[in-house]
């Protein structure tokens, strides 16, 4: 599918956005490991956290679906059955990722493998941690899926992230609930902790002591409900909306604002975005709130360190952002950016290019000079949701359509994003 964007002249309106694609994984993950139902409301129905449910259906775990409620009848720690076929796990890294750590101490093998997309994403980052606990994992393509999986008995290990990755820290945190002993990861930088959260409110033992983590043995998690706030990767897009077009007011309601996925509204807030958090509160341990956009006069900022694992996902969109800003932005330290669905350093500056602005690709993220005037293009998604609707945010205030060739990749997170972004106009 082609999409055609039109440049709009103002945006007054209250959104909501879809769950939280990381909590929506992992609580499907989780509950088939509990004992008992999980009940999830708020669901993302997005194509990669369809794939985290046909793994476990495979898996042998029975789940309702109903639009955005799920209920997964948990089959305990050591519940799960060989699967009669190999896993595929689409477009989703945090699926193969993930579930490696649950798969390396089940007594089965499994065979893994994605798109043309997961085949080209690195999977020795997962498989070297496992491996150390004893996990014995194949890979016919030097360190990429498809990946086979021996189950095999594991032990806990001291690990320190190279990188910081919440991927890793849960597919090892997953897998020491298997583990004989006490698993310790010392994360130098914070990811997202999602994991720790929704598993301790699952029953484990997870302690983080200044980047410490500690993983105890327990004998059994336990079902519970999980009410899935609005992923803020998603609101980011709209977030940057309200910001660049003229005479603009949105609200964006129910977004999950944990302090680690936080760096998207620090970065704009820093570069003299008008951005309020109204209605905080909690649900399942995970802050939760509205968030107030007006447009706002940005001044450019440089982004590095600790900031950048807090917003990787939402650094493309950031970049429309930096390109109304007065003065030039840089991206440092984002290499993470290079193996997402696609190199999204390349991707952007490429996409930009073609709507006449400049970007500098570097090493471990860009330069970005603001106050561009942007022009309305042909430009391609590169198979990459973010990119996608990153080049839609921008052709709102570019002279003149754009159109977005391969579109329809949105759907791995955001299915009804053009629907709202038509409404806008």
């Amino acid at each position: 599918m082609n999409k055609t964007i039109k440049p709009i002249s103002s945006i007054n309106t209250t959104i909501t956005v879809p769950g939280d694609k990381s909590i929506s994984h992992r609580a499907v993950m989780f509950g088939s490991l509990a004992k008992g139902d999980t009940e999830i409301t708020g669901f993302l129905t997005g194509d990669d956290c369809m794939s985290t449910i046909s793994c476990f259906k495979k898996l042998g775990v029975d789940i309702d679906i109903d639009g955005e409620h799920i209920i997964v009848h948990g089959k305990g720690l050591h519940g799960l059955c060989a699967p009669s076929e190999m896993l595929d796990v689409g477009n989703s890294g945090t699926t193969i990722r993930l579930i490696s750590g649950i798969l390396a101490a089940q007594p089965f093998d499994t065979t893994l493998n994605g798109d043309a997309s997961i085949q080209k994403r690195p999977m020795k980052r997962v498989i070297n941690p496992l491996t150390e606990m004893g996990a014995h994992i194949e890979s016919t393509n030097d360190g990429y899926a498809p990946l086979t999986i021996h189950g095999k008995k594991l032990h806990a290990i001291e690990y320190t992230m190279p990188v910081a990755s919440a991927q890793v820290k849960s597919s090892i945190l997953l897998a020491s609930l298997f583990a004989e002993g006490e698993t310790v990861i010392n994360e130098p930088v914070a990811s997202r902790d999602h994991t720790e959260i929704m598993l301790n409110y699952f029953g484990a033992d997870i302690t983080n002591t200044d980047g410490k983590i500690v993983s105890k043995p327990v004998k059994e998690l336990y079902g519970k409900p999980v009410q899935v706030p609005g992923d803020i990767s998603s609101a980011a897009f709209f977030m940057v909306a309200g910001l660049i077009v003229p005479d603009s007011h949105i609200i964006i309601k129910n977004v999950g604002i944990n302090p680690t996925r936080t760096g998207i509204i620090d970065a704009l807030k820093a570069m003299g975005g008008d951005i309020n958090i109204l209605n905080e509160r909690s649900a399942g341990g995970e802050a939760v709130a509205d968030i107030e956009v007006k447009t706002s006069k940005l001044k450019a900022t440089t982004l590095s360190g600790e900031i950048i694992p807090r917003m990787i996902d939402e650094i493309p969109v950031f970049t429309i952002a930096a390109l109304h800003a007065e003065g030039t932005t840089t991206v440092k330290d984002a290499q993470e950016l290079k193996v997402k669905e696609s190199n999204r350093i390349a991707t952007m500056a490429q996409e930009l290019k073609k709507m006449g602005v400049d970007i500098t690709e570097t090493d471990d993220g860009m330069i970005i000079p603001g106050e561009q005037a942007l022009k309305g293009a042909i430009t391609e998604s590169h198979l990459d949701h973010r990119v996608a609707m990153s080049i839609a945010i921008a052709a709102l205030t570019a002279e003149g359509d754009t159109t977005i060739n391969n579109a329809d990749c949105v759907a791995i997170s955001f299915p009804d994003f053009y629907e709202i972004l038509d409404s806008l106009a």
